[in-house]
């Protein structure tokens, strides 16, 4: 219970005013654009019959569709509706079952004044089609004494995010590279981002040193490494960065958030006698 109100808040929490057309990431124009309209189509519903709606925005119908889902929130902190996993706390007057801090940020965002227009913003929230916390981008408005809320998950992160934590791997690896290394191995998540996570290959010896995602590969021949389908990982992104300081390559592995084989770009680099990679999946 505690888990799942504190990211029902959090969702709310973190909001602050954005433009609803900002910060759609490349490739979830579409997922925007259904969360968007599934808002619009339940505050249009709510204008027409008032409070009848939230009981249709709790139950499975024309207000949910896969993960899309609609819920409301009203200014004194009640959980009113909805259509997801916070469906167990509708009724509820959620305030008293928080801190002093997090109870001062959500009774500011409730009491901030009405803005008659969509505002948007990124947060974390379990999916419960795999019941995992992932990355989801909200668009919420409020409406009278309430506010509704919907939004769509992120499960591939982009080439920009994968570049960070590639520089970032790179620093920690020349600084300290054992305890970067043992840290890579024991999924620290500094190294391991959601779908995001670092691989180390040495160079001299061809064999893996770290992998944030797998660590059985460890010790395990880089070069000879392929799918199950029998494409040749290991030596695609050897040979791509064969006389390189920097290059990328292209191969199909499993989402560690989707859990599903998918297309992979992988970003690699050398540094020393490593070779240090970070990939994001192309949706």
């Amino acid at each position: 219970m505690k888990h799942v109100l504190s990211l029902v808040l959090l969702s709310l929490v973190s909001m602050s005013p954005m433009a609803s057309t900002e910060g759609v990431p490349s490739g979830y124009e579409q997922d925007a654009e259904v969360a968007r309209t599934l808002l619009g189509k339940a505050i249009k519903r709510y204008k027409e019959v008032g409070d009848k709606a939230l009981a249709e925005f709790s139950r499975q119908g024309q207000f949910t569709q896969d993960s899309f889902y609609i819920y409301v929130v009203d200014v004194q902190g009640k959980m009113l509706a909805s259509g997801g996993p916070s469906a167990l706390l509708v009724g509820r007057d959620i305030s008293p079952l928080l801190d002093d801090s997090l109870r001062q940020a959500f009774t500011e965002v409730l009491n901030a004044p009405m803005r008659d227009e969509v505002q948007s913003r990124e947060y974390r929230w379990t999916n419960w089609h795999d019941n995992k916390v992932e990355r989801k981008r909200a668009f919420y408005q409020r409406v009278d004494d309430k506010i509704f809320a919907s939004g769509y998950y992120l499960p591939r992160s982009s080439e920009a995010e994968a570049q960070l934590l590639l520089d970032e791997a790179i620093v920690e690896i020349q600084d300290h590279d054992v305890v970067a290394l043992q840290r890579i191995n024991r999924l620290d998540p500094y190294f391991n981002r959601d779908d995001l996570y670092v691989y180390v290959v040495d160079l001299r010896t061809e064999k893996f040193v770290a992998h944030g995602f797998q660590p059985r590969l460890l010790n395990t021949d880089f070069r000879s490494l392929t799918t199950n389908s029998g494409e040749a990982v290991g030596e695609k992104v050897l040979n791509a960065l064969q006389g390189k300081q920097q290059a990328q390559a292209s191969y199909g592995w499993v989402n560690p958030v989707t859990g599903k084989p998918e297309r992979k770009q992988v970003l690699i680099q050398r540094s020393g006698d490593y070779l240090v990679a970070v990939g994001f999946y192309i949706k």
